[in-house]
């Protein structure tokens, strides 16, 4: 029997609001089977046999080449994000799966989706645009279309995709793109997994938009929504109930500044972010959110930077080089002694992130490893001097070091 399958994606430090929203799917759908994409790795000691979940997929079973390396260039947010794709294909691959939604961790359902399901019946993947009414306000308009212009069209709190060719050949595709462009780096138009998907209505067959103001409720759509109801008797958004609301950036306190100012002091928004803040008090103290990051520090318990990931990220000879970076005697070795001198302004305090934005001014091709034998999934061609982009990098790279410490210094390098 083929049957409809759920995941999100987290690490340890999110399992408490997975399990919330996992929960939630167990009270209105009891038939789906629900699968944590684990951005992290397993811990023996750590038991989630009792979690509202029916599989755990740890990031080293997803089938992601060279993984350690890849895994070394993402922050938490961007490594989440990056895997989703890869446990999409992996569901869609299995012979029991008919349909695949997607939903972020910080989403919470508050009743059927069975529009959605018949939506899939009908087309090959389904998207949620962030806005689906022109705003009326110039400070709406910045707000929330710019901002959709700058982050996505769609919101990839949630995505359906049915287990067909069509749903199949998309996800490859995804997973191709992601592998090398998941970053937050929207000045060169890429944020993490999310921008890729303004492209998919073009590139694929069979893609529907869900315009339902019911579902992916959030704080950049509230002005368009009328939202009603309460806990007690079952909020509704334009008459219909409410399908699932994204609680994003709450734990930062955006959420709740957004929903003030987009909600114009709806007593029903006000009292469902209440109710998340109370919910989610305590997630700190769960033991799960309390697990380290497994690809947060070096081998020797060092935490790894930002700026080291994003130099070994943009760099293919120390990924050559390094093949494990998070080997506290290779790759963090050499940036003690290398780094300083070639990248000085991230040593400088409080200089790092513009340092940061004036070495990623060009666009990289990202991580492309060490080959390890054929991957299961057709890979874009390795870049080198060919790529223009990379080239100018390497060359002003060279011609820096030249400058620097002569014909030894680049000689040194090259060997």
């Amino acid at each position: 029997m083929k049957k409809i399958h759920v995941f999100t994606s987290a690490a340890f430090n999110y399992i408490p609001k997975v399990r919330m929203l996992f929960q939630s799917l167990r009270l209105h759908h009891p038939e789906f089977v629900l699968h944590l994409a684990l951005a992290d790795k397993m811990h023996p000691e750590i038991d989630l046999s009792a979690e509202p979940f029916d599989e755990v997929m740890s990031i080293d079973t997803l089938g992601i080449p060279n993984v350690d390396g890849w895994a070394f260039c993402h922050q938490i947010v961007e490594l989440a994000t990056a895997i989703k794709p890869f446990a999409l294909a992996k569901l869609l691959a299995r012979p029991d799966c008919e349909k695949v939604l997607y939903m972020d961790p910080d989403t919470v359902a508050f009743s059927r989706l069975d529009d959605l399901l018949v939506a899939l019946d009908e087309s090959n993947l389904i998207l949620t645009p962030h806005l689906t009414i022109p705003e009326q306000t110039i400070e709406a308009v910045m707000d929330n279309e710019i901002s959709c212009l700058k982050h996505g069209i769609y919101n990839l709190g949630f995505i359906g995709v049915a287990a067909n060719e069509e749903g199949k050949r998309f996800a490859e595709w995804w997973a191709n793109r992601v592998y090398h462009f998941c970053r937050d780096d929207i000045k060169n138009g890429l944020f993490t997994d999310q921008r890729w998907i303004d492209l998919v209505p073009a590139f694929f067959q069979g893609v529907g938009i869900i315009k339902s103001g019911r579902h992916n409720v959030a704080t950049w759509n509230l002005r368009e929504r009328d939202f009603t109801g309460s806990g007690e008797s079952g909020y509704t958004v334009n008459g219909e109930p409410l399908g699932f609301y994204h609680f994003t950036g709450f734990d930062s306190g955006a959420h709740r500044a957004m929903a003030d100012k987009n909600a114009n002091g709806n007593l029903s928004v006000l009292e469902l972010v209440n109710w998340y803040a109370n919910m989610t008090k305590n997630v700190s103290q769960d033991p799960t959110a309390k697990v380290p990051w497994a690809f947060g520090t070096y081998s020797d318990g060092t935490k790894i930077t930002a700026s080291q990931r994003i130099i070994f990220r943009d760099r293919v000879d120390l990924q050559t080089v390094f093949p494990n970076p998070f080997d506290a005697d290779t790759y963090l070795q050499w940036w003690n002694e290398h780094a300083p001198r070639e990248y000085p302004g991230l040593f400088v305090a409080g200089k790092e992130r513009v340092e940061i934005d004036r070495i990623t001014t060009v666009l990289s091709p990202g991580y492309c490893g060490v080959p390890t034998g054929r991957s299961r999934m057709p890979s874009l061609n390795a870049p080198g001097v060919s790529v223009p982009a990379l080239s100018s990098s390497l060359f002003m790279r060279g011609w820096r070091v030249l400058r620097r410490e002569g014909v030894a210094g680049v000689i040194r390098r090259l060997s």
